[in-house]
């Protein structure tokens, strides 16, 4: 029995040193994993409610998750992307659907041009990249936004630089973080693009700050809300919104989808890559008063943004009556409704139609 009971224990020391032996190599792995983890610069995705109260240590957050367009509660800053919309340029249009917000704008000449806010996605391909113009800055300021451009008017270059704007301009890195698509047989000046990779890496390079000062712009509901019931909400299927006598924007509402599908000039507006029509879950538009700087600078605008007015929220079929507020050039644009609640908007990706003050605007 002794000698026995001897054997028994040998055989339990080598048994404790090979169960010690696996902890050891358990915890040296765990240990490598969240230096990898905790090395990168990739700034980690919380929750809007864990950010707010503050719930969860930057230790035990779960970074590892993918993110798409729809997971906007992510610290991560945004890419506000200049995009051409000449008619010339427009077939060529890519990404616009990766976007969680478009705003457009006037811009000389009749035509607009958008600023499509991108992060969190592995768009492939977006454009075209055009020239910045200096009111564009005031809502890539209001996102906290990089600020992806090819070229500038003389107005947005010293803006630019006076503000500090964080820029990935298309001059200075034509053939590193932009690239020409020359198979396309239009001027050089609408064949430019860039992607979501070719962006991370340019703010690795210039050593951009990557974390966000800023909340989100928008209040985003996780339940679809109940629109009819907001005092004076109307029926919505078509909106016609009026920027100049060459360009109207138009949507028409799929009840099926729940979405707006968009076109210009009642041409089905589409995206180049996919070659499927653009659709929106929200509408934001309101009207802002423009005027030509002057006559000797090619008709180049000025936008009276700062300030007060109304406007509406449309989705899921239905107009509400809003207003807004915007304090400073930097300060986020306020959306309230007309008892001066903030405005709750249904999940998904918006387009912020800033409309030339005067022009006809039709919903119904």
């Amino acid at each position: 029995m002794r000698i026995k009971a001897k054997r028994m224990s040998k055989n339990s020391k080598k048994t404790y040193l090979v169960i010690g032996g696996v902890v050891i190599l358990m915890a040296l792995v765990a240990t490598g994993v969240f230096a990898m983890r905790h090395l990168s610069n990739k700034p980690a995705v919380l929750s809007k409610e864990e950010r707010k109260n503050g719930e969860v240590p930057p230790d035990e957050i779960d970074d590892s998750k993918p993110v798409s367009g729809d997971e906007k509660d992510s610290n991560h800053r945004p890419f506000a992307v200049m995009i051409n919309n000449i008619s010339t340029a427009r077939p060529y249009q890519s990404g616009l659907q990766d976007a969680y917000i478009v705003y457009e704008l006037i811009a000389e000449g009749g035509i607009t041009r958008f600023l499509a806010l991108f992060k969190d996605m592995e768009t492939a391909r977006i454009g075209t990249v055009r020239s910045a113009r200096h009111y564009y800055l005031d809502y890539v300021l209001e996102n906290d936004a990089y600020f992806v451009h090819w070229g500038w008017s003389p107005q947005a270059q010293s803006d630019i630089s006076s503000l500090k704007i964080d820029n990935i301009n298309g001059l200075h890195y034509s053939n590193k973080y932009f690239w020409t698509d020359t198979s396309l047989k239009v001027s050089t000046e609408h064949t430019r693009f860039t992607n979501m990779e070719k962006l991370e890496k340019a703010i690795k390079d210039l050593g951009y700050r990557t974390t966000s000062n800023k909340d989100m712009l928008l209040n985003y509901s996780e339940d679809s809300l109940d629109l009819e019931q907001i005092k004076n909400a109307k029926k919505c299927d078509t909106v016609n919104i009026k920027y100049s006598n060459s360009t109207t924007t138009n949507y028409k509402y799929d009840s099926e989808k729940k979405v707006y599908f968009r076109s210009v000039n009642n041409k089905a507006h589409v995206d180049y890559v996919s070659k499927e029509q653009y659709n929106f879950k929200n509408i934001i538009v309101y009207q802002v008063k423009n005027t030509s700087i002057d006559q000797d600078d090619k008709g180049r605008q000025e936008l009276n943004n700062i300030g007060t007015g109304t406007g509406y929220y449309i989705s899921e079929g239905y107009a509400i009556p809003i207003k807004w507020e915007k304090k400073s050039r930097s300060a986020e644009t306020k959306y309230t409704l007309e008892n001066g609640e903030e405005l709750v908007v249904n999940e998904g990706n918006t387009f912020i139609q800033i409309q030339p003050k005067g022009l006809s605007l039709d919903i119904k």
